[in-house]
């Protein structure tokens, strides 16, 4: 591990030397994800992504991609799009990254089954800001949202997501 490593348990997460509060799945932590499974997987994840609300904040990253209107991420495991962000309409199962909520102003996106998803493995995995301190999630990782920013400023091309 490095201190470009965030490394993410149940009372926690570490990062460049600091500890932040964070929730994970209301599933708890697992070794065999399933979609809707409510789990965080366990294991070493790639950084493969990271999208921002540019009507709410700056660019929290030069790489950073803005989400759009009618930017949507498909969890519809039937579907070639799975686990992809797709564009609306889309007529299956998905999620819409453009929230009234504060919650995907950033989102991080590692890479757990991506980018060939395999069927019924779980879609995303999502580094975002969270509902209410501690409240699980469903299989994503949550943070306060300047704790989130702070983070996303931070990350580099080497940084790590170890679930643990």
């Amino acid at each position: 591990m490095t201190p470009y490593d965030l490394v993410v348990n149940r009372w926690g997460t570490r990062f460049m030397g600091r500890h932040f509060p964070s929730s994970i799945g209301k599933g708890g932590l697992t070794r065999d994800k399933r979609e809707g499974d409510g789990a965080t997987p366990v294991g070493t994840h790639r950084i493969v992504g990271m999208l921002y609300r540019p009507d709410r904040l700056v660019r929290p990253a030069n790489w950073a991609v803005p989400i759009r209107l009618g930017d949507l991420w498909s969890d519809d495991p039937q579907h070639e799009d799975y686990n992809l962000m797709v564009r609306a309409p889309y007529p299956c199962s998905h999620e819409k990254l453009r929230r009234a909520d504060p919650l995907y102003d950033i989102v991080i996106i590692i890479d757990w089954n991506w980018p060939y998803a395999e069927y019924r493995r779980g879609s995303a995995i999502f580094l975002h800001a969270w509902r209410k301190p501690r409240h699980p999630t469903e299989g994503c990782v949550a943070f306060r949202q300047d704790h989130l920013r702070w983070i996303a400023e931070r990350i580099r091309y080497k940084t790590r997501v170890i679930v643990s």
